[in-house]
């Protein structure tokens, strides 16, 4: 992408919009600004029931932001087991889990000093 700087709130609201399309859930938003040494500002982290759906949370998620504001992540991991796929989009990190791989791991707990804002399942 040519260096065009990315709004993040508007990159905040289509990720969110990208996981929603496809009824992902839990969806945190932890703001890392206020932590020292942190790797990007935000962590969006949301659940999928299967490795069906957290990739179609993946590719919701790329395909609105791309159409909304031109822009796509730079690097995604983990979609071949679709447990857990990690997708960077720089100033903002985005986790697509399965449930129990994100209670294992719980992210939410590892950054405690984080505010988090929970979004609202859409039902």
């Amino acid at each position: 992408m040519a260096n065009k700087k990315i709004n993040k709130d508007e990159l905040l609201v289509n990720i969110i919009k990208g996981i929603e399309e496809v009824k992902g859930s839990d969806i945190d938003i932890l703001d890392l600004r206020e932590i020292e040494n942190t790797v990007c500002d935000y962590f969006i982290i949301c659940n999928g029931n299967s490795n069906t759906q957290v990739n179609a949370i993946v590719n919701s998620v790329q395909k609105i932001v791309s159409k909304e504001l031109k822009d796509k992540p730079w690097h995604v991991e983990g979609s071949d087991n679709a447990e857990w796929v990690l997708m960077d989009y720089v100033d903002i990190v985005v986790h697509v889990f399965q449930k129990h791989v994100r209670e294992f791991y719980n992210i939410e707990g590892l950054w405690g000093d984080a505010k988090i804002t929970t979004i609202p399942n859409k039902n």
